[in-house]
């Protein structure tokens, strides 16, 4: 099976090929959440690199629950001029555009004096780092429901922009994975307890959706394979929602993996399990394949041609790369006339995993930063170096955010 080989989602999208740039936090949204010149930069150089779809860096549906504070949200207040440029850039080359929307629920850092909210009260656990979290207040009723309309009018919105479908996050340890997971949601009401209590929240939010915006807007979901912790969600409960979300039509689900106490997302794993050093997540994609008709993407280090070749082989439908493109943001283009180019990926293996982790994502954002100011990203940048400038840069950020969104 040929990555290059067109395919024709069920809204009737069209993908000239398989390759997917994936989503990757950015941090480069201008003083009031949107998108400006270094995210049109950015895009631009997307949009040149030939994939078949680009999936956006998340965009938040609350303005007031970040998972950083240079993060962009799309909301019912938000000037939509910005978003539609954004879009017009992004697709000029003839590549599809999909904003993953999310909302970070308990992942969200105490510094920045936001909304924290998860299923129930249970604080992140990372050691000594737990602090630079907030402590989740338990999400009512009424805050539940919100969370569903805000949503349902970013997809709304979106797609008055511009964009080409949404892509609903419900990996990595957000809100809607802290929804499907045992370890997070103990609740004893209907949005909790067992795997149909525990996705009842996505698949609400996702039916929600589809009400807001035309039958030819793709939806798709970003799903954990497993959160790789001990006793949390896992390929079991990963097929069941899989199965429920074949019945809704939606376009394809992303199998990825982790969250902040795990990142398996970076290759690391908390419960021993060993991963590929490349394409994380396929054994556990084909897995869930084999129980689906739904189409099925996957990403997790991927940096090579052959290898996106051996996850279609496994009749994956498509391959998604994320940091491979903030080093190489043409790499598919790359790939048309030399099959044996070698994608980028940085790897950090320093003893404190927490560290570790934010040293890699301040590397992948360093390379996005430079793209967005139209420069080379640099392969032999400095680990230590990076995590600095992305703390200092973060903090001055939290400052502006506070100021300007908060009013603090």
């Amino acid at each position: 099976m040929d990555v290059f080989e067109p395919i024709v989602l069920t809204s009737g999208l069209f993908l000239h090929n398989r390759l997917i740039k994936a989503a990757m936090e950015e941090n480069m949204a201008n003083e009031v959440q949107q998108p400006g010149s270094d995210i049109f930069n950015l895009y631009t150089a997307w949009a040149k690199g030939e994939m078949g779809a680009i999936i956006t860096g998340n965009v938040m549906v609350d303005p007031q629950a970040m998972t950083g504070p240079g993060g962009i949200a799309l909301h019912a207040n938000s000037e939509l001029a910005p978003f539609t440029e954004w879009a017009k850039l992004s697709k000029k080359h003839g590549v599809k555009i999909i904003m993953q929307i999310n909302h970070p629920g308990r992942q969200t850092y105490r510094s920045l004096g936001g909304k924290t909210i998860a299923p129930s009260s249970t604080p992140l656990e990372l050691g000594k780092h737990s602090s630079m979290f907030s402590q989740p207040e338990t999400m009512s009723e009424t805050d539940i429901q919100d969370v569903i309309s805000r949503f349902a009018i970013t997809a709304k919105k979106a797609e008055e922009a511009g964009f080409d479908g949404v892509q609903i996050h419900a990996a990595h340890g957000y809100l809607l994975s802290q929804f499907l997971s045992p370890l997070v949601n103990k609740r004893q009401d209907k949005w909790g307890g067992k795997i149909v209590n525990r996705s009842r929240l996505l698949i609400e939010i996702v039916c929600s959706v589809k009400k807001a915006v035309s039958t030819r807007f793709s939806i798709s979901v970003k799903l954990n394979s497993a959160d790789f912790q001990r006793g949390g969600f896992d390929i079991t409960d990963a097929i069941l929602v899989v199965q429920q979300l074949e019945k809704m039509d939606v376009d394809f689900v992303e199998l990825s993996g982790g969250s902040y106490e795990a990142p398996a997302m970076q290759g690391r794993s908390a419960d021993d399990r060993t991963l590929a050093r490349e394409a994380y997540f396929l054994e556990f994609a084909k897995s869930i394949a084999l129980q689906t008709t739904l189409k099925i993407m996957t990403t997790g280090g991927i940096k090579r041609l052959a290898v996106a070749n051996q996850v279609r082989n496994e009749h994956i439908d498509l391959v998604g790369i994320a940091s491979a493109m903030a080093y190489k943001p043409d790499l598919v283009r790359i790939w048309k006339t030399n099959a044996e180019a070698l994608g980028f990926t940085p790897k950090v293996d320093w003893k404190n995993k927490t560290l570790a982790a934010l040293a890699t994502m301040a590397l992948v954002r360093r390379q996005l930063q430079r793209l967005g100011r139209s420069k080379v990203p640099k392969q032999n940048a400095s680990a230590l170096f990076s995590l600095i400038q992305d703390r200092i840069r973060l903090a001055k950020l939290t400052k502006r955010y506070k100021k300007n969104v908060l009013g603090k």
